[in-house]
This record gives C-alpha cells, sequence and structure tokens, in this order.
C-alpha cells in the first residue's frame, strides 16, 4: 500500500463541533417553543407545523415570521457560537470542550430569541 492511501483523522475538535452542532440542530425547534410557546414541536412530530405563524390572529413566532433567511441567519450564529466554543477551549479535556459547545446554544440562542421577541414585541 502506498502511504498516500492513509489519511490523518480530523482534529478532536471537528468531532466535538459536529456532536454539538447536531444537538442544536435536532433541538432548535424546540428550543424556540421553550422560549416563544409558539406551538412549534420536534422535527419528528410536525416541526412548524403548529406555529402560531400559521393562525391568523397574532401574536406570531419572531423566528418563524422572519423568513427562511433570518431563522437561517439566528441558525447559522448558534453553530457560529458553538465552532468558536469549541475553538476557544483548545487545550481542555474533550468533555469540557464538548459542554462549552453545547452551553453555547441555549446562552446564543437565548440571547437572539429575546433580542428578536423584544424587537417584535411579541411578549406584549
Amino acid at each position: 500500500m502506498s502511504r498516500g492511501m492513509w489519511r490523518a483523522a480530523p482534529p478532536a475538535g471537528v468531532w466535538i463541533f459536529v456532536a454539538a452542532a447536531a444537538v442544536a440542530s435536532a433541538f432548535f425547534i424546540d428550543f424556540c417553543d421553550l422560549v416563544y410557546g409558539c406551538g412549534c414541536r420536534s422535527l419528528w412530530a410536525g416541526g412548524g407545523a403548529h406555529c402560531n405563524i400559521h393562525k391568523t390572529q397574532p401574536p406570531h413566532c419572531p423566528w418563524c415570521s422572519i423568513g427562511l433567511g433570518g431563522w437561517g441567519g439566528v441558525y447559522v450564529l448558534i453553530l457560529l457560537s458553538q465552532g468558536a466554543a469549541v475553538n476557544r477551549s483548545r487545550g481542555f479535556f474533550w468533555p469540557w470542550r464538548l459542554a462549552f459547545a453545547l452551553l453555547a446554544f441555549p446562552l446564543t440562542g437565548g440571547v437572539l430569541a429575546v433580542v428578536a421577541g423584544l424587537a417584535t414585541g411579541y411578549w406584549n
């Protein structure tokens, strides 16, 4: 076998980020409902089909009402914060790095949710 066939494994930080991003991806919509009580459900239980965005009367979920681009922007900011947590925690034992990355999801999501909720007057 030639030496070129063996490739180095990705750094541990990549796997830590992938694991944290998978959790955020699976529970992003559940977090939306936790903060806004909008009716969103887990992806495997109907997703946004029961969100109050589909009702004619307000209030409408701030994250769902900003459209796919806005919703995607919130999601990307959460993933970026997780990546930053993994990167900034180099030198820590991997369970700590994973914990920091997992914690970045509700912290960043919470800040973004409060900003969007206040900006749209959702809780008025």
